[in-house]
This record gives C-alpha cells, structure tokens and sequence, in this order.
C-alpha cells in the first residue's frame, strides 16, 4: 500500500481533541467535576491522533484499513475493562475518587464510555511501536507453538492466578496482570481464532514487543492525564506503595506490560471477527 506521507485528517481531529480536552482536565479547579465528560474526548483524541500518525508512517492504520475494526474496538473494550473491574472488587488495587459525586447507574454509564476507549487506544500505540526499524531489526526468539499441551498448561497458570489472586488478594494482586491472557488464548485457540503464539511459533515475537510496549506507552499517558484530573483513581498496592510516578507505584507499571497481551487476547475472543491489525 503506497505510503501517506501527509498527515490524515482524522488526526488533526484527535489532536484538537487533546488541545481542547487536556487544559479543562487539568484547569477546571481542584475538585470541579469534569474528568467524567473529558475522559472519553481526550482519549478519543488520543486514539484518532496516534491512528494518523501510524497511516502517515506506514500507510496503513486500523481505521484507514476498516473504519468498523476502529469503532468494533471501542465496543470490544468495555467488557474487557469490565472483567478487570470485577477483579477490582476483590483486591481493591484502585479507587475512584470523586466516583461518590454519582448515582449507580450515572456511574456505571459514564465509566462504560470511558473504559471504551482502552483498546484502540493501545492497539494504535503498539501498531505506531511496530513501525520503527528498530522492532523490525530484532533478532527471532525461541519458538513457542501452540500445542494442546501448551493450552492445557496456560489453563493451569490462568486458573491457579486467577483463584490465588481472589483467595489472597494482599499477596497475590499483581496476578490480575496476566491471568486473562493465560486463561483466554486457549479459548481463542479452541475456536480458531488468531493468537499471539501463531507468531511465536516461528520465533517472531516483534508483536508481543510492540503490545507490552504500546500498553506501557499509553499507561504513562493515563497515569499522566489523571494526575490533576476529577474525578481521578489512585492507587493501593500492597509492598510497593513508594516511588509515585503520579498516582501509580513505580513497580506498578510493570503490569502495563502483560495488560497489552491480555488485550490482545480478550479483543479476539468478544470481537465478532478477528480486528485486522497489523503487528
């Protein structure tokens, strides 16, 4: 596909969303309501912006592909987080402040619209890491194929995460990282859907890569963005409460890494068809 070397419209879109967004975010006072109305325009911006900046890259994006992957994304998302939010329950890693200020179903509405902006907003991101020759130039790892016996010792590791996490919470939290990737490709797998072990059966890992950095990439935004946002979440991460970036543990940020991997997974297993991207 030939190159677009200009900068796509839907871009200047995005980027006078952050430009609009971001300053009432940060500016509307120390505790004024607002973040539960900019949340999804800002990161909607995001979105929109980095999606642009991969097609003048590469010539290709999510939404210059199929503008239904795009908006498809934004529906797959809401229950992934929503899985994650139920987990949430159990360990109380992360609160919302300011979450008071609503009624159960006010609530549970504006943050279904904002939870849907998670995967194409980390799916562009990890698509934008994959363009750079770096990722391209990165020597072929072990192959890792997916055989029965891997699925059923996936079905192990996911489950044994998911019941040591919900039993032991203060221990075990950092597990809500990573169980839902062991527990869903083995479903994926099942139902011959696409999985990130179809690359790394031929060593190619480049996508893993550009998924663990691209949600890493977008976790220091949403941490950044939350800084002076209201309402805003904060943290309590037993044994690593120290060095904030923002609200969230240093430490903490390692789990952005495995949260890609999960997407990945979860968007193939609640998505009508396999999104097309490009990693």
């Amino acid at each position: 596909m030939k190159r677009t070397r200009s900068f796509p419209r839907h871009g200047w879109v995005g980027l006078g969303l952050i430009a609009i967004a971001w300053p009432l975010n940060w500016g509307l006072g120390v505790e004024g309501l607002r973040t539960h109305l900019l949340f999804f325009p800002l990161w909607l911006g995001y979105a929109l912006a980095v999606d642009a900046l991969v097609a003048r890259r590469r010539g290709t994006s999510i939404l210059t592909r199929s503008w239904v992957d795009f908006v498809g994304l934004f529906g797959a998302s809401v229950p992934a987080w929503w899985f994650f939010e139920a987990i949430n329950v159990r360990t109380q890693n992360w609160t919302y402040v300011g979450a008071e200020h609503f009624g159960d179903l006010t609530y549970a509405l504006l943050a279904t619209v904002a939870f849907s902006t998670v995967m194409p907003a980390v799916f562009g991101t990890a698509e934008w890491i994959r363009s750079f020759d770096w990722i391209d130039r990165l020597e072929k790892g072990p192959s890792l194929s997916p055989t029965r016996r891997l699925m059923g010792v996936f079905v192990g590791i996911g489950a044994a995460m998911l019941v040591l996490l919900l039993v032991w919470p203060t221990y075990f939290y950092p597990f809500t990282w990573g169980c839902a990737f062991f527990l869903t490709v083995p479903v994926n797998w099942l139902l011959g859907r696409p999985t990130l072990l179809d690359y790394t059966a031929t060593g190619d890992w480049r996508p893993v890569v550009a998924l663990a950095l691209g949600a890493l990439a977008c976790g220091f935004v949403w941490e950044m963005w939350n800084a002076y946002a209201y309402p805003k979440w904060t943290y309590d991460a037993p044994g690593v409460n120290f060095w904030h970036v923002f609200e969230m543990p240093l430490i903490g940020f390692i789990g952005y890494l495995p949260f890609g991997l999960e997407l990945h997974a979860l968007a193939h297993l609640v998505f009508p068809r396999p999104p097309r991207l490009r990693l």
